[in-house]
């Protein structure tokens, strides 16, 4: 008999682990969103895009 409870136990904290993940990986895709959103000021002009561009391409010395 004392069998069962500890089966039940076990279900529900099981249960409990998997919602509380589920919940951090909506919070970190909220986040995710929200920084992606928030970084950028404005439209990028072509000058600007090619400069990006080239300093990243461009190997650091």
């Amino acid at each position: 008999m004392a069998e069962k409870p500890k089966s039940v136990v076990l279900t529900v904290v099981a249960a409990a682990v998997f919602a509380g993940l589920g919940r951090m990986v909506l919070q970190k895709v909220k986040a995710d969103r929200a920084a992606r959103a928030s970084k950028v000021a404005g439209p990028l002009d072509e000058k600007t895009r090619a400069w990006i561009s080239d300093v990243v391409r461009t190997p650091r010395r």
